[in-house]
């Protein structure tokens, strides 16, 4: 299984080198861009878990940077956390989520903070490959055997047993979120819930007898 990639997006190199120290722990592979022209060049060609995205850039902010994101098929549901070292009030955080973002962090962060919301997209991202990936398997076991519902059973077991496991993980982090004033927790609990979703049903498409 490969590493999933974690895009991040600042005009300062220093900035840069502080989000790779604190995400280095997460053993995944980050991408540097410098801008948001540099940050749709890389997003046309490698997928993403999650993208960091500094709001103040010179020319494309991060504001249309997002949006620009959000209008393209293969990036739209990639989740973005804003980052800024400005706070002008709920307006301005407003309209970071109205961009498409799913949390919005002011600096300086806390780090264990900023991990710790990453990790939750790149382990939702790592799931969903391996999902996918075993889905795609048994499709082809199950094109092979001519349909058989004997054939690719035991694996179809194992799919649907992970994705329970995940559901399980999203629902205890969409519990844990619950009680707090973050307005990006509704966003974060509705893109969870949107993957899983698509996820069970893809899944329960390879049923034999379903439709």
């Amino acid at each position: 299984m490969q590493k999933a990639k974690i895009l991040l997006v600042d005009d300062r190199p220093e900035n840069l080198l502080a989000l790779e120290a604190i995400l280095s722990a997460l053993d995944q592979t980050l991408v540097r861009a410098a801008s948001g022209e540099e940050a749709l060049k890389a997003l046309l060609t490698d997928d993403f878990a999650v993208i960091l995205l500094d709001v103040q850039m010179p020319g494309m902010d991060g504001f249309e940077t997002a949006a620009h994101i959000k209008r393209r098929e293969r990036t739209r549901d990639i989740p973005i956390i804003f980052l800024t070292a400005i706070n002008h009030g709920p307006h301005h955080t407003f309209r970071g989520y109205a961009a498409g973002a799913v949390d919005y962090i002011s600096k300086p962060f806390d780090p264990w903070v900023l991990r710790a919301k990453v990790s939750v997209f790149v382990d939702l991202y790592v799931k969903n490959c391996q999902l996918k990936e075993q889905a795609a398997l048994l499709r082809l076991q199950l094109e092979a055997g001519g349909g058989q519902p004997a054939i690719g059973g035991a694996l179809l077991g194992e799919l649907s047993a992970r994705l329970a496991s995940v559901e399980e993980q999203a629902e205890a982090l969409v519990k844990q979120l619950d009680g707090t004033q973050d307005g990006g927790v509704a966003a974060t609990a509705a893109h969870l819930e949107r993957k899983l979703g698509g996820l069970r049903r893809a899944l329960d498409a390879l049923r034999p007898g379903v439709e």
